[in-house]
């Protein structure tokens, strides 16, 4: 499967193109100089920032966040074949700022439903803590999974596409413990959520940072207790905030 036909159906085109070599702004995380590369005769992709790359398989499971056996029985199932049913067009120079939230409602929609399944999270945890989002991007309107942050904004995700409206910042959930509990996106707070469905709802305090650039940002609510537990992406960005947090 020709990876740069693979990310084109999930809504991410190249800024520039060099001989074989296709240049993204990484679909993996934010930044606005392109140095994601698919070397097109290789079929194989880098991602310079991260210092990671590899195959289609490779880069399927970290996007989705899924495992090996999801991403094939979803490829198996054509869902990176089919034409995306949310697909916003590719917003070049501001692909956050142009999003304006429409309304937000109780998740119903077939699509999202199917989305959270196959992340094994439980459509009541999902109903909890997110909402169905109607947005709108250069004048179309497209609907997600939307889970609201302290500012207002929304994270928002579906099969496709991921994004955020403005303004951005950091969730927490303050239930009086003395344990903060952290994650660097959602989708790892409801997994975290659903494996631990039977502890107590005040047992943890629990902040999402929603890019693991709030670590800061969240310094002073994590501060406030006398233990923490960070739960992030076992990456070199990840690591690499464990030890300064471990340093501190």
């Amino acid at each position: 499967m020709d990876m740069v036909n693979y990310l084109s159906l999930l809504g991410h085109e190249p800024l520039k193109v060099r001989n074989n070599d296709h240049w993204y702004l990484s679909p993996l995380r934010e930044e606005r100089t392109p140095s994601f590369k698919i070397n097109r005769k290789l079929n194989r992709w880098y991602d310079h920032g991260l210092g990671k790359g590899g195959n289609l398989i490779d880069f399927g499971i970290q996007y989705h966040r899924c495992t090996v056996g999801e991403l094939l029985d979803s490829l198996s199932s054509n869902f990176s074949l089919q034409q995306p049913i949310i697909h916003p067009d590719k917003v070049d120079d501001e692909p956050e700022h142009k999003i304006k939230v429409l309304g937000d409602f109780t998740l119903t929609s077939y699509p999202l439903l199917r989305y959270l399944e196959q992340r094994r999270i439980p459509i009541e945890i999902a109903d909890k803590y997110c909402r169905e989002v109607r947005y709108e991007l250069n004048d179309k309107t497209y609907y997600g999974i939307g889970f609201k942050n302290d500012s207002g904004g929304f994270e928002i995700r579906n099969p496709y596409f991921k994004a955020s409206s403005s303004p951005k910042d950091i969730t927490t959930f303050k239930n009086g413990s003395n344990e903060a509990v952290v994650f660097e996106g959602f989708t790892d707070f409801l997994s975290f959520k659903a494996i631990h469905k039977n502890l107590p709802e005040e047992g943890q305090d629990f902040v999402v940072l929603n890019s693991v650039s709030f670590f800061e940002r969240a310094r002073p609510f994590m501060e406030e207790h006398q233990s923490i537990r960070l739960y992030l992406d076992r990456d070199v960005t990840g690591q690499t905030f464990s030890q300064r947090a471990l340093s501190m």
